[in-house]
Parts: C-alpha cells; structure tokens; sequence
C-alpha cells in the first residue's frame, strides 16, 4: 500500500522529532550530571576545615583558595541550572508535539485499513 504524500511527511517529522527528543534527553542528562558533580564538589569542599583547596586545571592540580573555587563552581550551577530549566522547556514542547503527530498518524493509519 503506498502512502499519500502529507502522510510520508508525517512519518518523515515524527521521526525528526524522535531524533531530536532523544537529543535534547540527553543535553539534558549531561548538565544534570555535571551539575550533580559541582554539587558534591562543594559539599565536599564545606567538610575541609582547609581555606585552600585543589583544582584541576589543564591536567594539573592547582592550589586556590577555597572561597573563590565556591564561588566559581556556585556561577557554574546556576549556569548549568538554567540550562536544564532550558532543555526541560524545550522537551516539554517537542514531547507535547511528537504525541500529537504521534495521534495524527495513528488516526491517518487506522482510517487506512
């Protein structure tokens, strides 16, 4: 049986739209990560009674200061967080769209058998 054209469209989006929700799953997967990451760093950090503390940097461990790497990792959550409300966001939109092409295409699908 072949299928109408705005049908093969249909079919064609839906699985663009697919691609492009696992995408942005797992952009969204990866910041979380990384921001479980900076969370546990300055967790950890609270523990040491040190004012100094070890950084990576290019391959090598650098001594800093406490307070300013807080500071730094606590600039790099609130980046990494607005990044996940962004993704959320945006999978929330393409979620709410891949089920209404989804619906469409069953509806087209059903009505062709």
């Amino acid at each position: 049986m072949e299928l109408p054209a705005n049908v093969q469209n249909q079919l064609m989006q839906f699985q663009q739209l697919q691609q492009q929700l696992q995408m942005i799953m797992y952009q969204k997967q990866q910041f979380e990560t990384q921001l479980k990451e900076m969370e546990k760093a300055i967790e950890e950090m609270e523990k040491s009674d040190s004012e100094e503390v070890f950084k990576m940097a290019g391959g090598i461990l650098v001594k800093r200061n406490k307070a300013e790497v807080k500071e730094e990792l606590s600039e790099k959550i609130e980046t990494l967080q607005l990044r996940v409300t962004t993704f959320e966001k945006q999978e929330e939109k393409m979620q709410k769209r891949y089920t209404e092409l989804q619906e469409s295409l069953q509806k087209v699908m059903g009505q062709g058998q």
